[in-house]
């Protein structure tokens, strides 16, 4: 059985993770939303004032998953928390404890930070993930609706202000 490693990203790392987010998107049917770049990502991660961690996974040195997370704060808790982006193990390293492995990392991340809540969202479609997810005890938050502006709505809501106050 081919053994695993999950290290913390560096900077070396962003190629390879920059492939398996372009991965991830495309079996979410999502490719045609990325945006991000390899210097936007090196600049999340190792810039002056990174925004964002991942951590990767290895089968025999070979790029096997990632988890990319940020922090969080929650008024009701009222404390910081951690938020996974993503979490991707590619289909042929998939069912060895790698996607565990990386959850129980990032959760690692926000209990030595003191944190009080871990939280991510998954395609409804995605059986296989909520049957994992909730295998480990998460809650589906079915009260609660993501709502998303990318680019364009931003700058269309921050035009409006910018009338709303001339």
């Amino acid at each position: 059985m081919n053994r695993f490693t999950i290290s913390s990203a560096i900077e070396s790392d962003v190629p390879d993770l920059l492939a398996m987010i372009r991965e991830l998107a495309e079996f979410e049917c999502l490719a045609h939303e990325v945006e991000i770049t390899a210097t936007s990502l090196r600049e999340a991660l190792f810039g002056e004032r990174p925004v964002a961690g991942a951590l990767l996974a290895r089968v025999d040195g070979h790029v096997a998953g990632y988890a990319v997370y940020y922090r969080t704060f929650s008024t009701f808790v009222g404390r910081s928390g951690v938020f996974l982006d993503d979490l991707y193990v590619r289909p042929e390293y998939r069912k060895r404890g790698i996607g565990r492995a990386l959850l129980e990392r990032v959760a690692a991340v926000d209990t030595e930070a003191g944190g009080g809540r871990f939280e991510w969202i998954a395609l409804r479609w995605n059986e296989n993930a909520f049957r994992f997810y909730r295998s480990l005890g998460a809650k589906v938050m079915d009260d609660w609706a993501l709502l998303r502006m990318n680019g364009r709505e931003i700058s269309n809501l921050v035009s409006a202000k910018v009338r709303v106050a001339a």
